[in-house]
């Protein structure tokens, strides 16, 4: 008889596996040492989640906000200016800091030629994308909806980035504000 799949310890794996490639990385991931820090075996990741990089993908998208709600109240240059503010800030501290270093690694990975993660990293750009785009044809003055939104996501990220590898707090928050001053009209 097939073994029933515990919903609620998979939710719980897919929390700890973010937490644990946030801690150690994605380059040298293995999964007997992996497991042995969650407290199970290989297997039974295999068993939850079918193969190493399934299961990043399924624990990255168990993470991901939901960036439509995020500017789906957006109206104005001075609101989007303030909801990318807050995002920004949200994303660098805390639990949402944890999964931005993941998914900055895993967009590192999709690079490689046939990467395991190419698809996964497409569709998180794209949402993210078209989301902040819808927000933006809100907004009049904006001629490139599509543009202005890849500018500040790859800005932003970039600037995520550079504060996580540096910890240099005070700059990167001021680029921030800057990339977003001088993008939003």
């Amino acid at each position: 008889m097939a073994r029933t799949l515990d919903h609620a310890k998979r939710a719980e794996l897919l929390a700890d596996v973010v937490t644990y490639i946030s801690e150690h990385g994605l380059a040298n991931l293995s999964l007997r040492p992996l497991a042995a820090a969650l407290g199970t075996s290989s297997r039974m990741l295999i068993y939850y989640f079918g193969t190493k990089e399934e299961m990043l993908v399924q624990a990255l998208t168990s993470h991901r906000p939901d960036i439509a709600a995020v500017f789906a109240d957006v109206s104005d240059t001075a609101g989007l200016r303030q909801r990318l503010i807050e995002f920004s800030a949200e994303n660098q501290a805390g639990t949402s800091a944890t999964s931005v270093k993941v998914l900055l690694q895993v967009l590192g990975a999709a690079c490689a030629p046939n990467s395991p993660y190419a698809q996964y990293a497409n569709a998180a750009i794209e949402t993210f994308v078209a989301s902040l785009s819808a927000a933006l044809r809100r907004i009049e003055g904006i001629d490139d909806p599509e543009a202005v939104a890849t500018l500040l996501i790859s800005g932003l990220r970039g600037v995520l980035q550079d504060r996580f590898i540096t910890g240099d707090v005070e700059r990167t928050e001021r680029a921030a504000r800057l990339l977003i001053a001088q993008t939003l009209p």
